[in-house]
């Protein structure tokens, strides 16, 4: 037997050595799901996989450090830091630097965080002359945001007449002319928003099937923790990069 099973439990090592195919582990919180992930690199790693055919993503910078210096102790190799490992932000974040061309950006865009989009939604409120009471950019950014997250484009916003009638109702008739308008603000600035990252990703999987096969090639072994937490861009990001190969593993609650 393998040392890298030796301190798992039988569950765990089941889980950490069935390393083709998909893998779904459901436990409670304390019951070790992150560590049969940790191990399950490690594994592969023993294994000879590649560690750039590997992709782990984690829902905190935090947990993606954690793991990579567990798996680091695990293997003694050095090779365990070329595994691609972190959020699913900053992870997708690295591929558009590499592939955002294709969508009008340059490699070294710009990552805008909440402040900074609620700064350029208020400047946006202003030179619109709306009052910005109504119109508050908190509110406005979480429509943009929410919009984003499920797939919707601000010219798929303002066509939508179930969308539209919900800001009419609401008194903010205007919602989709901003969120237009801040998406032309941030493309003039090279920028993109947190969700944009992940929207982004998913129109580079739908729209150019060489990037999709590109990194369904690259990303032969997927894991994803906290599974349960996953949206709907994210839930489709993982769909398609493992539809080809299907050595998916999740752990969830």
């Amino acid at each position: 037997m393998s040392k890298i099973l030796e301190n798992l439990n039988e569950s765990q090592r089941k889980a950490v050595v069935e390393t083709e195919g998909p893998v779904m582990v459901i436990a409670g919180a304390g019951s070790g799901k992150t560590r049969v992930l940790t191990f399950r690199v490690a594994y592969l790693l023993e294994l000879g996989v590649d560690p750039f055919h590997i992709l782990a993503l984690t829902f905190t910078n935090k947990a993606a450090r954690e793991m990579t210096e567990r798996i680091l102790t695990i293997v003694g190799n050095s090779e365990a830091k070329n595994v691609w490992m972190g959020t699913f932000h900053s992870v997708f974040a690295r591929v558009l630097r590499i592939e955002g061309h294709r969508l009008g950006y340059p490699s070294n865009y710009t990552i805008y965080d909440s402040d900074d989009s609620k700064r350029v939604v208020r400047n946006l409120i202003k030179e619109n002359s709306l009052d910005e009471k109504l119109y508050q950019p908190g509110y406005i950014t979480q429509r943009i945001s929410a919009a984003k997250t499920s797939l919707i484009s601000s010219e798929e916003y303002q066509s939508n007449p179930e969308i539209q009638e919900y800001d009419n109702a609401a008194g903010k008739p205007l919602t989709g002319k901003i969120f237009q308008q801040y998406q032309n603000r941030l493309m003039r600035s090279s920028a993109m928003d947190f969700d944009d990252l992940l929207y982004n990703m998913n129109i580079l999987l739908r729209d150019f099937p060489d990037v999709l096969y590109k990194y369904q090639q690259k990303f032969r072994y997927i894991l994803v923790d906290e599974y349960q937490d996953t949206n709907y861009a994210q839930y489709l990001i993982v769909k398609k990069l493992a539809a080809n190969n299907e050595n998916l593993c999740v752990v969830g609650r």
